[in-house]
């Protein structure tokens, strides 16, 4: 057991063209993937890229058993098909329908081959970029240390950051990009997170330990929203903001009738070894100790279940007491479990705590990852515990709630004033000179884990203890050969070879700096680099 674990970071950004209210998102969201290309190949060695291979991708396998008939899928869930040709937003007739505006206005989408977009690339740090539908998303290369995690996903940001400099260097115009959850027009986006667990663990067990624990851990890693309902109706300050949007307790859906727990069976590993638990009940988080927390402790929690030591509780109505936490910036309401108990949320995560303390202190697991995550989850429900404002430095919701409501009391506002929902909004603007976060932060008043120099760094280069190393590393060397890769396998094309080499990449933690590093150390030819690499696989 420990705070140590394979984990993957998932953000869609919301996307807007100012002055172009209805643009089409997914054009918007194409031309941020395709600018990050050309970016790309302008050739800067360290961000190169290949195109996405579909040919390992199982969307519709559920990890109860079973798999969903295609045709009664939700279009959302067909992942494993290329955008443009799902959504088919390519034709002059489809971007006429969506109205006149939603034409990009650049020479660069407007006479070239539409065909030639780039809407999926794996890049030079082992992550993926791509359209996922209405959105522009960054998928962190595999990490094994929750502050890797935090610091890969972090580079995500600038990379979006950088991918909207190029698209309007290139005369495509000014694109704003957003890491937040919802429009607060019926629409939430998702900041997915993708454990990996053991297959011999039964899927009843991580439903029964994961659900308490996700229903309240919002209160150090939600990242606040003014509005309550899917259509921000209410005019009123919640915790999570994306707490309104769920419907059910277990399910393979993601963007509609969401679950708390997402059955998706998709491992991208050694499938009878291996199970990828897909988490889409996260908030995106700027700050980075509440994205910490977020992935250590829920490491730790998956360490509990697997050793059968997670705590007894039972919620008695899942989604109701996941939103009644959110609801409540005070942090008092108590929800009811099986059996007649009522607990707060600080409650519950101090049952998971103390189980996870006795645990580690019982093994004598003391690894610095793990201390860190331990001394940081009680430090935050104490002070939660004391008053939430104490942990207005650390924790996204509380540094927001703050800064809102205290602009809305200096100038007698309303929630419901236009202004507020703005501040809303600018707290997750991506321009570090913009951004109501990034200024906090610029000040001093957010509490940071990695300098900017780290996070530009984290672009560049893969993690060295996983596959992510193997997969960027190779993208970086021997990008011009690599026709197409994804999480589980990279594909080469070598001219005058008979045949293209598909290599696979099914063990996660295999490929490491440690495994192959003086592969690239030793500047092979390609042929070579691909014959002693292929036994690897």
């Amino acid at each position: 057991m420990s705070a140590r674990r394979l984990v993957g970071l998932e953000t869609e950004y919301g996307i807007i063209r100012p002055g172009m209210p209805k643009a089409n998102a997914t054009v918007l969201s194409a031309q941020i993937v395709d600018s990050y290309a050309q970016l790309v190949a302008q050739g800067d060695a360290r961000v190169q890229g290949a195109r996405w291979d579909y040919a390992d991708e199982s969307p519709l396998q559920d990890a109860r058993g079973f798999a969903m008939d295609r045709a009664a899928a939700h279009p959302s869930q067909l992942t494993d098909v290329e955008p443009a040709q799902q959504e088919g937003i390519w034709t002059a007739e489809s971007i006429a329908l969506s109205g006149n505006d939603a034409r990009i206005g650049s020479t660069l989408y407007q006479e070239k081959d539409t065909t030639d977009v780039v809407m999926n690339m794996v890049l030079g740090n082992g992550a993926r970029l791509y359209v996922d539908h209405a959105h522009p998303e960054y998928s962190s290369p595999e990490s094994t240390s929750p502050r890797d995690a935090v610091l890969w996903d972090q580079a995500g940001d600038e990379v979006m950051r950088r991918a909207a400099a190029s698209a309007q260097a290139l005369g495509g115009g000014q694109l704003l990009l957003y890491k937040n959850n919802t429009d607060n027009k019926s629409v939430s986006y998702g900041a997915h997170e993708n454990y990996l667990v053991p297959r011999a663990v039964e899927f009843s067990d991580l439903v029964a330990g994961l659900t308490p624990f996700f229903a309240s851990r919002q209160i150090f890693c939600g990242a606040g929203r003014v509005g309550r309902g899917m259509l921000g109706e209410r005019a009123e300050f919640q915790v999570s903001q994306r707490a309104d949007f769920f419907e059910a307790e277990v399910g393979l859906e993601t963007t509609i009738n969401r679950p708390i727990i997402n059955t998706r069976d998709e491992p991208h590993a050694v499938w009878d070894k291996y199970r990828r638990l897909h988490v889409i009940i996260g908030d995106a988080n700027l700050g980075q100790v509440s994205t910490l927390l977020r992935v250590g402790t829920t490491n730790l929690v998956l360490s509990l279940i697997e050793a059968g030591l997670a705590p007894k509780l039972e919620l008695e109505d899942p989604v109701a007491a996941l939103q009644q936490i959110s609801h409540d910036p005070s942090l008092k309401t108590a929800v009811r479990l099986r059996g007649g108990r009522s607990l707060t949320a600080i409650e519950i995560q101090r049952e998971y705590l103390r189980a996870a303390q006795a645990y580690c202190a019982q093994r004598g697991i003391e690894d610095a990852d793990t201390a860190e995550i331990l001394q940081r989850w009680e430090g935050i429900l104490d002070l939660l515990e004391r008053d939430p404002m104490l942990a207005a430095d650390q924790v996204d919701w509380i540094a927001k709630y703050r800064l809102v409501t205290s602009f809305a009391d200096r100038h007698g506002l309303g929630l419901d004033d236009p202004r507020i929902g703005l501040m809303d909004l600018q707290w997750a603007d991506l321009r570090q000179d913009k951004g109501l976060y990034y200024r906090l932060a610029a000040r001093g008043a957010m509490q940071t884990l990695f300098t900017q120099e780290q996070i530009n760094q984290a672009v560049a280069a893969p993690p060295e203890d996983t596959r992510a190393y193997l997969r960027g590393m190779t993208l970086q060397r021997y990008a011009p050969y690599v026709i197409a890769a994804n999480w589980d396998a990279l594909t080469f094309a070598v001219p005058g070879a008979r045949r293209v080499n598909r290599v696979f990449l099914s063990e996660p933690l295999g490929g490491s700096r440690k495994d192959v590093g003086r592969l690239f150390d030793a500047n092979l030819e390609i042929d070579e680099f691909i014959n002693k690499l292929a036994p690897r696989a």
